[in-house]
């Protein structure tokens, strides 16, 4: 019988981790096809990808996946939780998913899994717990895992699991797999020798940060080793075309810009913006002009570079809390990017599965026939952030590349 197997990535850039995650989840799983749900342009933590996400697709399929889908902008860049929520709605209305992978620096599910359950339940204890510890100050990440460990009575082998960043997210995939009741059977592969924020490398591995750092400075040579012949190929060839976005900072006078022309009102309906933040942000854009020396002034205990970060992309791309608000409650379109034969038969057995879901292999087509205007509204948020990220571009700064660009096969 056949079995598939669903994976959640940003692949900025696919290097040889994820070449060695698709074939150990494949080995481990028995799948015989693979289907990826992957970030677009715009990544989680609030930066952009190297290449766009029809390159990035490419450089999936051509190491493995059969069908490449992509998640919405408005998961995309949102917090663990949400985009979590968004991947796992996703992945569970293709019906035909047996199994969903992730990296994670603890690979041991079972503790995952108890974890989740109590983010997810949110006994008492627990809310008390971290109600005091945002009282303190502390940044949402780390008042969390304070307040787990209190609830679990300091039980050593919780000890740093919620301070890593992939266990974070293979956590939020757990909690969301209960929250949709769906019987998608979750495995954990483990990190292999790169850590997520490790900028060294050993071997043929690293890090995506090291590497989009290798990348920036110019060591070619050195992420050669790092990437699929592939990839690396992909990459030269989009460097060479002036296709390429190393990161936020490229757009950072569009942000600075957009964040002293905004009122404080309107910065504070962006997301992740509380507590007076929206002041914290005004009074810093109007005293820089680069993304780095933004981060170093506002960055504190409470507020996560991460964060801030999501929140500079959401000015930039016009994303605000009703947008996200609306991700959270609408069951969201199939969005193909790519696949190769056993991708296109796949594709074939979700229409069966599930012949009421949004499948869009046109971008014009489903703007101008579908009737739904909050997915009308999200794709235009797609469509739109595309727009946005050519202007990165040092060449071929085209818009519209949504409706123009083939799926890739």
């Amino acid at each position: 019988m056949s079995k598939v197997l669903g994976i959640i990535a940003e692949y900025n850039p696919f290097h040889n981790g994820h070449l060695y995650h698709i074939e150990q989840s494949k080995k481990t799983t028995g799948s015989n096809y693979t289907v990826a749900g992957i970030s677009g342009n715009f990544t989680q933590r609030g930066s952009t990808s190297l290449v766009n996400k029809w390159e990035k697709a490419k450089c999936a399929i051509e190491s493995g996946v059969d069908l490449v889908l992509e998640l919405p902008v408005l998961y995309a860049t949102s917090s663990a939780e949400n985009f979590a929520e968004g991947a796992i709605k996703i992945l569970s209305s293709l019906k035909v998913v047996d199994y969903i992978s992730f990296g994670a620096e603890t690979d041991d599910i079972d503790i995952l899994n108890e974890l989740a359950e109590i983010l997810y339940s949110e006994p008492k204890k627990y809310k008390d717990s971290l109600y005091l510890e945002l009282k303190k100050g502390l940044s949402f990440p780390k008042a969390r895992e304070n307040a787990v460990m209190k609830y679990t009575n300091n039980n050593k082998k919780y000890l740093n699991v919620l301070s890593s960043p992939n266990n974070i997210l293979g956590i939020e995939y757990l909690k969301a797999l209960k929250k949709y009741k769906n019987n998608i059977k979750p495995i954990a592969i483990p990190r292999y020798e790169a850590g997520h924020n490790n900028l060294s490398y050993t071997g043929n591995i690293a890090s995506s940060t090291a590497i989009r750092n290798i990348i920036k400075n110019g060591a070619f040579d050195i992420a050669k080793k790092l990437l699929p012949i592939s990839t690396y190929t992909n990459l030269i060839n989009n460097i060479e075309l002036g296709h390429i976005v190393t990161d936020i900072s490229v757009f950072e006078k569009q942000i600075i810009y957009q964040l002293r022309n905004m009122p404080i009102d309107k910065i504070s309906l962006l997301p992740d913006v509380s507590e007076g933040l929206e002041f914290a942000l005004k009074n810093t854009a109007n005293s820089c002009n680069s993304i780095v020396e933004f981060l170093n002034i506002i960055k504190s205990k409470r507020y996560t570079s991460s964060r801030i970060q999501r929140i500079l992309l959401y000015s930039l791309l016009g994303i605000s809390k009703k947008d996200i608000a609306l991700s959270k409650k609408v069951q969201p379109y199939i969005r193909v990017l790519g696949f190769n034969e056993k991708g296109k038969y796949l594709i074939s057995e979700i229409a069966k599965a599930n012949p009421k879901l949004n499948i869009i292999t046109s971008v014009k087509k489903f703007t101008d026939e579908n009737l739904n205007k909050n997915l009308k509204y999200m794709l235009e948020k797609d469509i739109w952030a595309t727009d946005i990220y050519t202007i990165g571009y040092e060449s071929d700064s085209w818009a519209n590349l949504d409706f123009t660009n083939k799926i890739i096969t």
